[in-house]
């Protein structure tokens, strides 16, 4: 299947590592370009080297009201058009609701939930007919994950957000879709494993819930974002993409 990504550009904030790095690749294995952010000069560099001429960087935070605007700057100046995003939003503290201060509610609600909104609405409506967002938000918009009590109160609202936006920008040709990782090898899941004091027991005890048996692939999560950002995927707005191996029992 032709996914007809040749010389489109996307923003991939989160493009240095994990499944935005996972996505990346596929999206410029796919002829497009690629705008990668992240807070890191340095793994942005990494990432950026491996990929090429099709990619350029922008170090920046997604709480960063300023942020939206210099990755669409970066990508009309650098390629003179912008025809999509995936933006991930990161992965707030762990713990339970009873353990979370107020401040970490406060600075997760400035990064994942409004940084991801302020992203949705100004790249949105920055994009032509044709355009595509694809918000990377996690299985807790369905079912709640243990100890994960800021996830689990900011994804469904985020994926809500995206939900209406998909309603709104519909008209003018635009989509927009959230993707709902479940266990996938990255980095991330690798310390969230961790931080139980027993990460061989923890991936044990996910395995058990995971139809397929393993953990995902980034590449496996890179090839569904890719498909759902491309025109290959023209007539899907509004939908949560579940990427998880059939963990999640909700339909």
């Amino acid at each position: 299947m032709d996914l007809e990504l040749r010389d489109r550009v996307f923003v991939v904030t989160g493009g240095a590592r994990g499944l935005g790095r996972a996505t990346a690749d596929c999206l410029v294995a796919e002829g497009a370009r690629v705008v990668l952010s992240g807070r890191s000069e340095e793994s942005l560099a990494a990432a950026a080297g491996r990929l090429g001429e099709a990619a350029t960087t922008v170090v920046a935070d997604n709480a960063d009201p300023a942020t939206p605007a210099r990755l669409v700057t970066a990508a009309q100046d650098t390629w003179g058009r912008l025809d999509g995003a995936l933006l991930s939003v990161g992965g707030p503290p762990k713990g339970p609701v009873t353990g979370i201060t107020d401040e970490q509610w406060s600075t997760a609600f400035a990064s994942v939930f409004l940084g991801a909104v302020r992203l949705s609405r100004e790249i949105g409506q920055a994009l032509p007919a044709g355009g595509s967002l694809a918000l990377v938000l996690s299985s807790s918009v369905r079912v709640p994950l243990r100890e994960m009590a800021i996830s689990n109160g900011l994804r469904p609202g985020l994926a809500m957000v995206a939900k209406t936006l998909a309603d709104e920008l519909g008209p003018g040709g635009v989509r927009v879709n959230g993707l709902l990782p479940g266990r996938i090898a990255t980095e991330r899941v690798a310390e969230l494993d961790a931080s139980t004091g027993d990460a061989e027991a923890a991936r044990a005890a996910a395995l058990r819930t995971i139809p397929i048996g393993r953990y995902g692939d980034p590449e496996e999560f890179g090839r569904v974002a890719t498909f759902l950002l491309s025109p290959a995927a023209s007539f899907l707005t509004g939908v949560m993409l579940p990427v998880d191996g059939g963990m999640l029992r909700a339909l």
